[in-house]
């Protein structure tokens, strides 16, 4: 993330913490974000600079005006910041509007784990993560399926986050887009998610020794998520926000099929 998008995102944040966010706040964003996404013209002048604010404010107006105020106001806010790329500018809109719907979830819902067990099931799950994933896949018959899957058994505030990432993928995996929206979640709440990728699974000492390294790493006591995927062979890979540990067998052998390339 560059030095932009951080502060236009903390920006964002802020504004968003100035109002009153509601689970439709949270939708309308995600919705915009989706909107911004698939109009090149309109996430080129949201993200340009030399666009005034005012004329931004303008754009969102007529652009968005069926959104509530709340929604609207932070839209333009993040709209009025300098972004590295149109494309944090959708990645920040998306950020917020996952945030503002997770703020507006009743107190206990464990939005995180619900992310974190939707993500272990689309890992086990080859036919449902091609469903979810695949490009040819008509956006609303996605979020239909979400909602078949999730409706009455997760939080109406998981549902909509999964809803928004299987229709606005942007090049990612579904698994990558669940664990970014994890931690964004857990970041909202001040915790530290680790996701922890290992072919088989690890026994309470040895989660319980990764935890304190982890913790002596990065001052905190991190949760663990952890993934089994028999992919990475052996070894382990660990995910912090976008700190990346990479001890897998898998990875090795990348690294020395690049090395024996060269």
């Amino acid at each position: 993330m560059g030095s932009a998008t951080r502060s236009a995102l903390e920006a964002g944040i802020a504004a968003l913490g100035a109002q009153k966010a509601t689970a439709a706040t949270g939708e309308q964003l995600l919705s915009a974000a989706r909107a911004i996404d698939s109009s090149l013209q309109l996430r080129s002048l949201l993200a340009d600079p030399a666009v005034s604010g005012a004329d931004k404010r303008t754009i969102v107006s007529r652009v968005f005006g069926s959104l509530e105020a709340a929604a609207a106001e932070v839209l333009v806010a993040a709209a009025e910041q300098r972004w590295s790329s149109p494309s944090d500018l959708v990645d920040g809109v998306e950020e917020l509007g996952i945030r503002a719907t997770v703020s507006a979830a009743p107190k206990g819902a464990s939005v995180e784990r619900e992310l974190f067990d939707v993500q272990r099931v689309v890992a086990s799950d080859a036919e449902l993560e091609l469903a979810l994933s695949s490009k040819l896949g008509d956006p609303a018959a996605k979020a239909a399926l979400v909602d078949k899957l999730l409706g009455g058994k997760a939080s109406p505030a998981a549902v909509t986050i999964v809803g928004h990432l299987v229709q606005s993928p942007r090049g990612r995996r579904v698994r990558q887009t669940l664990s970014r929206a994890a931690e964004i979640v857990a970041s909202a709440s001040g915790a530290v998610v680790a996701t922890v990728t290992v072919a088989a699974p690890l026994g309470a000492e040895q989660q319980k020794r990764l935890a304190a390294s982890l913790e002596a790493r990065y001052g905190t006591a991190p949760q663990l998520n952890v993934i089994i995927d028999p992919a990475v062979i052996g070894g382990i890979r660990v995910q912090i926000a976008d700190d990346v540990i990479d001890g897998s067998v898998v990875s090795r052998l990348n690294d020395l099929r690049i090395q024996l390339a060269g």
